[in-house]
């Protein structure tokens, strides 16, 4: 038996040689999950871990805060300063651990007794290995190693998301402090309005009805300024929250609108391909259930012997002859035969294939509401840009040209201002939420608009 066992290890053990050649690296995989991230984020993700990165990222960040705050700029700092993705980021430091601990050779036991009868001591000795530890450990290797990949795969799925949520941010923030100074405008004209019709009515020459409905008016456009201030506190303050600012950081500056709407949108042909192809989350359900399906494998073949060590014995005692062995112990499947742990094993393999066939038939939904999304979106904002706003703007110049001409009065210009303020702030609006589409769809693509010939989630490889 025991040459037997020592043929069935040789192989193993050499194989576990080869895996134990496994260690920590430098970035805990880092830089492979960044270069997952890379095509879909349009830029290098960050990681600061050394006292002097850390340093010249805090530089960095006070250079990027000093200036107007572009979209790209707040991804970056998101991505050097959120704490949260620097906690996510941890996740590669125990799954590289794990790893790494699999592929180490198990370590062997050694046992020590001293028995004294009387005047005669017995000294036993063993020295024993785990067997079947060491036969499945290139198969567990393998597994953790896999395992490890997933998480590279997630890490970079979260990083694209952080990226997606700040640009959310930054495009609600920058529409509700547009939205503000166009409201303060509003205000003041309402304020103007009401005013002079209150000493015209003093005066006699307005009537009670007109009084109220300028009055009325202002009152709105009060209501609609602290509205809108609360909002823009709100979305700014959801900004600093992904940014990870702190509050003496908080003070830096948007842009007064909006970037401008792209001439034309994107037309995309066979983007569910694209988007099986690109998304991470995807790849990473398909790794994590080809790793569960070899963990299903090695718990069918270690059914019955799960336990299984070989010990070297040496004893001794005065006045004999020492005596030299081995031992094998064995685990007996009497009343546990390994069924339940692989029933267990099999309804977590089909759980995960199931939750893999679910994580792709709703990117196919997400990325078809997702693009529908975008072209009305798209349209709706080209409207406002393109019809309504100069549309309205003729009216008013219209209305100034009646007045200049003595044939309107100025409570006639305040009406038209009134419903011109409302095609405003739609338009505003309009534009918001064209790029939150935008922001949107590429989150479903899982990349940008034109990726490259390559999809990023084909990069992935085993080990290291």
């Amino acid at each position: 038996m025991f040459i037997f066992l020592r043929r069935r290890m040789l192989p193993a053990a050499l194989l576990a040689v080869l895996a134990g050649c496994a260690s920590l690296s430098s970035d805990q995989g880092f830089g492979d999950a960044a270069a997952l991230a890379k095509p879909g984020l349009g830029q290098t993700p960050p990681r600061a871990r050394s006292d002097e990165e850390r340093a010249a990222s805090r530089q960095q960040l006070q250079q990027l805060l000093q200036k107007p705050l572009t979209v790209d700029a707040a991804v970056q700092i998101a991505l050097l300063n959120n704490r949260g993705l620097q906690a996510d980021y941890e996740a590669l430091g125990i799954a590289e651990a794990s790893w790494v601990q699999a592929s180490r050779l198990p370590n062997p036991g050694f046992s020590f007794g001293r028995t004294r009868s009387g005047d005669d001591i017995k000294i036993d000795r063993s020295f024993s290995m785990a067997v079947m530890g060491l036969l499945t450990l290139p198969i567990t290797a393998r597994i953790e190693a896999q395992q490890f990949q997933v998480t590279k795969l997630n890490t970079a799925n979260r990083i694209l998301q952080v990226a997606a949520d700040t640009r959310n941010a930054y495009y609600q923030s920058v529409a509700t402090g547009q939205s503000v100074r166009y409201q303060e405008q509003v205000e003041n004209a309402a304020a103007a309005g009401s005013a002079l019709a209150k000493k015209m009515a003093q005066a006699g020459n307005f009537n009670q009805l007109e009084l109220a409905r300028e009055q009325a008016f202002h009152a709105d456009a009060v209501t609609q300024l602290t509205r809108s201030r609360q909002l823009a506190l709100v979305t700014r303050e959801q900004l600093i929250r992904l940014l990870g600012l702190s509050g003496e950081q908080s003070g830096f500056t948007l842009p007064q609108q909006l970037p401008a709407l792209p001439r034309q949108r994107p037309s995309l042909q066979d983007s569910e391909q694209l988007a099986m192809a690109q998304r991470l989350d995807i790849a990473a359900a398909r790794l994590e259930v080809d790793g569960l399906q070899q963990t299903l494998g090695l718990n069918r073949a270690t059914r019955f012997v799960n336990v299984l060590e070989l010990a070297y014995l040496h004893n001794s005692e005065p006045g004999a002859s020492r005596e030299t062995g081995y031992q094998v112990s064995i685990e007996i499947p009497l009343f546990d035969w390994g069924g339940a742990r692989v029933a267990k094993s099999e309804a977590i393999y089909m759980q995960a294939a199931h939750r893999l066939a679910e994580t792709a038939l709703n990117a196919q939904s997400q990325l078809r509401v997702s693009y529908a999304d975008y072209q009305s979106a798209y349209d709706l904002a080209r409207h406002y840009r393109d019809q309504v706003l100069p549309l309205r703007k003729r009216v008013s110049e219209e209305y100034l040209l009646r007045y200049n001409g003595m044939l309107s009065s100025v409570f006639e210009l305040l009406s038209d201002a009134r419903e011109q303020a409302n095609a405003v702030n739609a338009a505003i609006d309009a534009e918001r939420d064209f790029w939150m589409a935008d922001n949107a769809l590429q989150l479903a693509l899982g990349g940008p608009l034109n990726p490259p010939p390559q999809a990023a989630a084909s990069t992935v490889t085993q080990g290291k």
